[in-house]
């Protein structure tokens, strides 16, 4: 039988194997996942969750799908962080520094304390990436927040407030529309996708049966 360990999950205490993840804990215990959590056929970053260990008072932020259950762990999970998201138009707006200053201003009252990084999920360095946003470098900033899956965990623990998440995004969106090389042969294949040309090959690869379509996948020509 697999090594058991005591989870406290929403403060109630659980027996669970220590080979699960928090999620499968979860589930082992009896609970439900039904808000539609990334491998649950919903949205990655959906379970993220902040825990502690018995006995030590530091916060660890991480995402239950990911993350190996402990002995005497106390998890709750954040079902929803409120975000600021602030609305604007990509062809309104341009890669300026004054940008960042009028939708998300609360940037330049980072203390420069690093909870952030400490706190994400994906160990992105986030007051890092911050920091570019601060100074205008687009590209940089979306280079280094590129894994961000927009849990949220890293401004839950934001003195100043600051929507991390959010700021990188539109780095992200900066850079690829105004920024990056236009992909010339990306565009050229939407136009024949469009006009039809793959009609033919999509059909014969929804006929395929599931077994058929593992073993392409697995023997596909990966392009360099």
């Amino acid at each position: 039988m697999d090594e058991m360990v005591n989870v406290y999950l929403f403060g109630k205490k659980y027996s669970v194997p220590a080979s699960k993840t928090i999620m499968e804990a979860m589930e082992y215990s009896g609970y439900q996942l039904v808000r539609g959590v990334g491998c649950r056929n919903g949205f990655c970053g959906a379970c993220a969750t902040i825990y502690r260990i018995k006995g030590e008072n530091g916060l660890h932020g991480c995402l239950a799908c990911s993350t190996q259950v402990q002995d005497n762990m106390y998890v709750a999970t954040l079902p929803f962080f409120p975000l600021e998201k602030k609305t604007y138009e990509m062809e309104d707006i341009r890669p300026t520094e004054q940008i960042m200053m009028q939708l998300y201003p609360e940037i330049y009252s980072c203390v420069g304390c690093n909870a952030c990084t400490k706190a994400c999920t994906q160990s992105l360095k986030v007051m890092q990436y911050i920091a570019y946003a601060q100074r205008g470098e687009y590209e940089k900033c979306a280079e280094e927040s590129f894994d961000c899956v927009m849990c949220g965990v890293c401004s839950s623990r934001c003195p100043a407030g600051i929507s991390h998440p959010q700021v990188a995004l539109l780095a992200r969106r900066l850079t690829g529309k105004y920024i990056r090389p236009k992909s010339e042969h990306l565009a050229k294949r939407v136009d024949e996708i469009a006009a039809g040309d793959f009609d033919a090959a999509m059909d014969e690869i929804m006929a395929k049966s599931r077994e058929e379509l593992e073993n392409m996948y697995n023997t596909r020509e990966i392009e360099k």
